[in-house]
């Protein structure tokens, strides 16, 4: 899914009740009901005959007031035998659906197909969909792809996930929460306990979020809408809803994380430290590099490195450390960092880094490597004429 670009729309998921499909479908066409008709068309077009129809309806969850998603009764019956993946991807791919639906909905259920067969140790396209035995759960995917083929410009973020907790009577009988699918889905993603039992994320809601590959919420945002989606079970004390906030990003600060990357000299001398620090500094990768003279052990004097450095080139960076200094050990760990947006331009030949402030104001930094020649207060004076906004 793309990052936030500024006016680009921005979706944040808050699974304050949990997240499954029929969750997520509610919650999104609460929010942004003029994808309503579309979702329900691709809903349709993928049903048999006798199967139901798809509805939404509004209700609430403890005392909160949400929407809900789901297949109604056709009066009919009809047929549906426990599928293969290959099966389901067919169906799909035959339907007659809006553009892009078929691709993401099919990428879901692949990737609930590979976490059942690597559970299973069978191909992935022999898995069988217990999850998506019922017509309502394959409809649930195929709405979560109409969603994001609709939607297919914005950046997606989401909060930590409720852990649940007890056992979940499945196929394969009961199995702790999260259900083993789940677990591996979700892997790396934040979790939180809640103290609330039960299962609050199922695995067709975890393919679906890890097909959307959330990033970070953007620092500043317009709000635009909300919409809420409930689940089916009614949990004790709190609404089980699935919130989602449509906003657009706007112009200001970006955050994005960085490596702080940390060491400490205390047998080189003051020349080698100083080409060590240059040769750092030059390393692709490295966003900053300073030094501060302390005292250790003994009272003698050492030097501290602090570099802050792009997680991707942590490794070359790391490497570079233990081979430019004596260091013996070093010490690294993500931080999130906030940026103002920033411009370059020249005037006179002077380069300028000109920064938008939060409440719209531009300051403007002369680069001082152009500064240099002429006395103390030629430069001075050459520095204030460059850092006049025009």
């Amino acid at each position: 899914m793309p990052r936030p670009a500024e006016g680009g729309r921005h979706i944040h998921l808050d699974a304050a009740g949990g997240l499954a499909g029929d969750m997520f479908a509610a919650a999104l066409l609460d929010a942004l009901p003029e994808l309503q008709d579309r979702v329900l068309a691709d809903c349709r077009a993928v049903l048999p005959e006798g199967a139901g129809l798809p509805f939404l309806d509004e209700g609430t969850s403890g005392s909160v007031r949400c929407r809900r998603f789901g297949l109604g009764d056709s009066g009919a019956e009809a047929s549906h035998e426990e599928s293969h993946f290959r099966d389901m991807v067919r169906r799909i791919e035959e339907a007659r659906l809006a553009p892009g639906t078929a691709g993401h909905a099919v990428a879901i259920l692949r990737i609930l197909a590979e976490a059942e067969a690597a559970m299973h140790g069978v191909a992935v396209d022999q898995v069988h969909f217990h999850e998506i035995g019922d017509w309502d759960s394959l409809m649930d995917v195929v709405a979560a792809g109409s969603i994001m083929a609709a939607l297919a410009d914005a950046s997606w973020s989401v909060s930590p996930l409720p852990l649940g907790g007890g056992l979940v009577r499945t196929r394969h009988g009961l199995l702790p929460v999260p259900a083993p699918a789940t677990a591996a889905i979700l892997t790396g993603f934040a979790w939180r306990d809640d103290g609330v039992g039960g299962e609050r994320v199922t695995p067709t809601g975890a393919a679906i979020l890890r097909h959307l590959a959330p990033g970070r919420r953007p620092a500043v945002l317009r709000l635009e809408a909300v919409g809420s989606g409930a689940g089916t079970r009614e949990l004790e004390g709190m609404p089980n809803i699935l919130r989602a906030t449509v906003s657009r990003a706007t112009g200001g600060p970006r955050t994005e994380q960085v490596t702080v990357l940390s060491f400490e000299i205390d047998d080189m001398t003051g020349e080698e430290i100083g080409q060590a620090a240059d040769r750092l500094r030059a390393l692709p990768g490295v966003l900053d590099l300073s030094t501060v003279t302390r005292h250790g052990k003994k009272g003698r004097p050492l030097e501290s490195f602090r570099l802050l450095v792009r997680p991707d080139a942590l490794d070359t960076v790391r490497d570079a450390c233990l081979t430019e200094t004596s260091t013996i050990g070093l010490r690294w760990h993500l931080e999130d960092r906030l940026c103002l947006p920033r411009h370059e331009d020249s005037i006179e030949g002077i380069r300028r880094k000109r920064v938008e402030r939060p409440d719209g104001s531009v300051t403007i930094k002369a680069e001082s490597d152009d500064l240099s020649g002429g006395s103390l207060a030629e430069r001075r004076r050459r520095k204030a004429a460059s850092e006049v906004q025009p």
